[in-house]
């Protein structure tokens, strides 16, 4: 089987967002950042009443409110600091090889994706595990780097997704 198919920037963060969102690691990581912050405002709001002038009730009011406005709305600053950070190092180097038009050739061995300026080969046995989202299928060859196959350049997106699964174990 053979697919021609033309990958963009946008793609790329369609991945990395997709990554990120479902990464143990980062999850972790935005979790412990969306509720230690919320913890330390309460301590802050009883070193106000402490050694400042503000009373408990109206310091623990005030903190409690920002703690719980940082839960809510923490998760969507992590993910717009995510794909800026993302867009910034994509625009830090070449991407020649990394976007623009492809062919990947699935065989019996693995597949085969190639670029204008380069060619990348994983057997079955290296493809790690195959997650798709609405936009993309994402084979993995490892836990942080996959081959991103556009639905929107597949004529048959299902016949697609049941050849993978039939190869990828």
């Amino acid at each position: 089987m053979e697919i021609h198919y033309h990958l963009t920037e946008e793609d790329y963060l369609n991945f990395n967002m997709f990554h990120v969102k479902n990464s143990k690691a980062a999850m972790r990581s935005l979790n412990i950042q969306r509720f230690l912050l919320p913890v330390i405002f309460i301590i802050a709001a009883y070193l106000a009443s402490t050694y400042g002038d503000m009373p408990f009730v109206t310091a623990f009011v005030i903190y409690f409110i920002i703690a719980v406005l940082w839960i809510l709305f923490y998760p969507k600053i992590f993910y717009r600091h995510v794909k800026r950070m993302t867009k910034r190092m994509m625009n830090e180097g070449k991407n020649e090889g990394m976007l623009g038009d492809h062919v990947l050739r699935m065989t019996d061995e693995g597949i085969v994706d190639s670029s204008a300026h380069g060619e990348t080969r994983v057997t079955w046995a290296g493809i790690v595990e195959m997650k798709e989202d609405q936009h993309n299928f994402y084979l993995y060859n490892s836990g942080v780097s996959a081959c991103i196959l556009p639905k929107r350049e597949l004529h048959d997106v299902e016949g697609v997704r049941n050849y993978l699964a039939g190869r990828i174990k």
